[in-house]
This record gives C-alpha cells, sequence and structure tokens, in this order.
C-alpha cells in the first residue's frame, strides 16, 4: 500500500550521499549514495483489534527513538532479489501477534502516551545503493551520516507523535548483500522485547513458529491504587553544574569514539576492582567496566570535587517482580537504577569504591523499589534528569545478532549513534563476544584525555 506524500512527510532527498573522508574523531564518512523508493505501509496480515492501548509508567520514561541496522552479506544458496518480498510478508504476519506496533501513538486524557490500535501497520521502504558491502567494513567507525542514510528518516515530522511505531528500511548493495534499517520507538519495548520481536520477525521469514510469542497485556505493570513511593529516587534528580562541565560541550566539536574491551583488558580492569582492603570479594565484568568508564569520563571532563555526578543505568525487572514478569512480556521491564557521588570523593578512593557504588545500584532494585519508581512517575510526572549524569545502556547480552531472515545471521549489526551526550553504549565485541566495545561522545579535549585512561589499562 504506497503511501501518499502528503500522509508522511519525505526525508527531503531521496539520494543521500557523502565524500569518503576520515573525520578528525575517528569516524568515517563513506559515499552510499542511497536511492530510496516510496514509503509503503505493511498492515497486518489478518483483522486486529482495535481501540486504545495502555502503555505503562516504565514505557513513558524512555519514549526516544532508537535507530539500529542489520548487514547481511550476499548468500550463496539463495538470491538476495525477493528480500524486499519475504520481509514485507513477514512483518505483515508479525504484526498480527504484534498488533499494537501497527497503530500510531496519541496522548491521553491523563496527559500520557497511548496507541491507537489502527491497524495502519508499519512503514516499509525499498532503497539500493552502487557499493559493495565490503565497504562498509567496522560499522562502530562509520559516521552518523553515513549510517543514517540506511535508515528511513521523517525530519519533517513536527514531533514522536507523527512517526510510526515501526520504520524498516531494506537497502540492496551491489554486491548481493544487503542492511535492515529499523527506527523502533523505545516507548513500545525494551532491548529484551526488541531482540523478541526482530527474532520472532526473522523467524516468520524462514516458515517457522515463534519461539516467544508476545504477552500483550501491560496492565500487569499499572500503578497502585492509591500510589505512593518509599524512596528518593535519585535517578530523577536535578544536578546544579557548578563545573561548567557544558561549556565544553557548547564551545568544543564533539567527537565520537569507539573502544574495544579485549578479555585481557576486561580482565585486568576486573582485578583493579578488587584491589584495597575494603574491596568487594567480587564483581560483574558490568559493574567493574561501568565503575571505569565512569571514573575515567569524571577525570578527562576535570570536574570540580564538590561536583555531584550521577550513574543511571537499567537494570532488567523481570526477575525481579513478585510474581516474576514473564520473558514473554512486551514492553519495558527495566527500571533506572543510579548512583550518586561527588567527583572529589570518586577520586579520592580506589576503583572499588566506584564498584561498590554500581553494585549498591544493582541490589536496590527489588520489586518494592519498582513499584516504588511507576507510583513515583504516577504522581510526579518526572522525567530522568540527565544534568551531571552519565546514562550507561548495554547491549552485550542482546541477541540481535543472531537474527536470520533467511539469508543467514547478520555479519555486523549495531546502533545509529547515540541519542544524547551523557549515554555510553556497550555493545559485544569479538567473534565470541566475550569482549564489549564501547560507544561514547566527549568534547574534542576531553576525549584525547579518556583515550590516554584508557591506553593505561
Amino acid at each position: 500500500m504506497p503511501l501518499q506524500e502528503s500522509e508522511f512527510p519525505n526525508p527531503g532527498c531521496r539520494n543521500r550521499s557523502w565524500s569518503s573522508m576520515d573525520l578528525k574523531d575517528g569516524s568515517n564518512v563513506l559515499d552510499l549514495n542511497v536511492r530510496r523508493g516510496d514509503p509503503t505501509l505493511v498492515p497486518p496480515a489478518e483483522e486486529t483489534a482495535k481501540g486504545l492501548y495502555f502503555l505503562s509508567n516504565l514505557d513513558q520514561n524512555i519514549a526516544v527513538l532508537v535507530r539500529t541496522i542489520y548487514c547481511y552479506k550476499p548468500c550463496k544458496i539463495k538470491s538476495s532479489g525477493n528480500v524486499c518480498e519475504v520481509m514485507k510478508d513477514a512483518l505483515s504476519k508479525v504484526l498480527v501477534h504484534y498488533y499494537p506496533l501497527a497503530g500510531r501513538l496519541g496522548v491521553s486524557s491523563e496527559m500520557k502516551l497511548i496507541v491507537d490500535c489502527t491497524g495502519e501497520g508499519a512503514v516499509f521502504v525499498e532503497a539500493e545503493t552502487d557499493c559493495e558491502m565490503g565497504e562498509l567494513e567496522d560499522i562502530t567507525r562509520l559516521h552518523q551520516e553515513t549510517l543514517g542514510s540506511l535508515v528511513y528518516d521523517f525530519p519533517a515530522a513536527k514531533n514522536m507523535l507523527a512517526i510510526p511505531l515501526v520504520v524498516a528500511q531494506v537497502t540492496k548493495f551491489k554486491c548481493g548483500g544487503f542492511v535492515l534499517g529499523l527506527c523502533v520507538n523505545h516507548c513500545m519495548f525494551d532491548g529484551i522485547a526488541a531482540m523478541q520481536f526482530v527474532n520472532s520477525w526473522s523467524e516468520t521469514a524462514r516458515g517457522i513458529p515463534m519461539k516467544i510469542p508476545p504477552l500483550i497485556d501491560r496492565s500487569i505493570l499499572k500503578s497502585r491504587i492509591p500510589p505512593h513511593f518509599e524512596f528518593d529516587h535519585h535517578e530523577f534528580a536535578e544536578i546544579e553544574d557548578i563545573s561548567n562541565a557544558s561549556q565544553l560541550y557548547d564551545t568544543e566539536k564533539m567527537h565520537y569514539r569507539s573502544f574495544c574491551f579485549d578479555p585481557e583488558k576486561l580482565k585486568s580492569i576486573k582485578n583493579k576492582a578488587l584491589e584495597g582492603h575494603l574491596a568487594p570479594q567480587r564483581c560483574s565484568t558490568f559493574e567493574a567496566l561501568s565503575a571505569f568508564v565512569w571514573r575515567a569520563r569524571i577525570k578527562a571532563l576535570n570536574l570540580d570535587p564538590k561536583q555531584q555526578t550521577k550513574l543511571l543505568f537499567a537494570v532488567d525487572g523481570r526477575s525481579r517482580f513478585e510474581p516474576p514478569v514473564s520473558e514473554k512480556y512486551f514492553g519495558n521491564a527495566i527500571v533506572l537504577t543510579n548512583a550518586l557521588c561527588t567527583a572529589g570523593e570518586m577520586l579520592e578512593n580506589p576503583l572499588s569504591f566506584t564498584v561498590k557504588l554500581v553494585q549498591e545500584a544493582v541490589k536496590i532494585v527489588t520489586d518494592e523499589y519498582m513499584r516504588s519508581a511507576i507510583d513515583y512517575f504516577e504522581v510526579t510526572r518526572a522525567r530522568p534528569s540527565l544534568a551531571g549524569t552519565l546514562l550507561i545502556t548495554t547491549w552485550s547480552r542482546l541477541s540481535f545478532h543472531t537474527t536470520d531472515f533467511g539469508w543467514g545471521e547478520p555479519v555486523a549489526s549495531g546502533p545509529v549513534g547515540l541519542p544524547e551526550k551523557e549515554v555510553i553504549l556497550f555493545l559485544p565485541y569479538g567473534e565470541e563476544r566475550k569482549g564489549i566495545n564501547v560507544l561514547l561522545g566527549l568534547p574534542a579535549s576531553t576525549m584525547e584525555i579518556f583515550e590516554q585512561l584508557v591506553l593505561q589499562i
């Protein structure tokens, strides 16, 4: 079903290209010369439920667009000539089970996000380029402009409500490979649920039953009546910038880089995290690396010793709720937790001190804490503040790399840029996925210091 130009804004220029060049921030702009066809709507293959679909308070807090790409090399036993038809047909079928994704985002009478299940469908765009798949090389080093050409965008949209909940672009390469670019709204699912949706789509494309059919009902995470909260929830706290760090971001160019921490480096960081008579007896890789990155960023920014700093990260609450939330849950079951500390206190103490802060932030996430967070939003409508904050989000345990639509598993997959300057992303690294690739952005001078701190490991 072709879309009319008046229904959704065209991204301005269908043929997007840039000169190939290395930038000072270490990224590379590659001329892909992507040629797009007209966007079409892919509705569910069968009639689905209509009406308003409830989004929980955990969904409300992270309503941001997430763009990802999946790169597939040519398959010797299967031509990519009909890849778009296969993927559209499978998308139509999987939307029967994930029918809210075929609707449109709106605002309820309570001034909350809600989905109107209209059944209009997801947006699908066919595209092509004269480039070879091999030219993409390491996608973590490609500039956001290059990766952005592989995902359909709506720059003329006035706000997020004007953007469909699922937008897919399939770009065919000259060699026979292709890239799936997805733009989805985080309010519809967390990483685990998103992974299940994409893998269900790929299973449908291969003609096999879905391994994990979605649990659609989100009312299990409604706020209590009456709502009440027992915790301070510092994740929502505003922090004053007494270090004037914001001036660095305003006056210097942002540099984006990825740092690969192989198993040996991760082992070295964990060993340092366990040094000292007050050190924890054990710690996870995430806890050690998060503590290291938080400290290194504070050192690089040269924050005032009295500067309050905050670490935010998400904890999967599925097994922590009472009763536990099913792994089939289609929605956000993650809860943001936090650690607070002054820059001076952190840097005056060993790495183990910071690791303990991270561990305490993990430990606090209980059923009571998560219910309190849900009720806190119900009462205050507060949003998590990123002022003076580092937000770490980890994809290292998500299995997007197994998504096989019939042409084999992707040779590469990952995000298209970072949503905010305060966000750092952990991605799996290496053939056995035992390393972690850390993506972040910092002002130019600060990035140089951060890099030196990483090299000292």
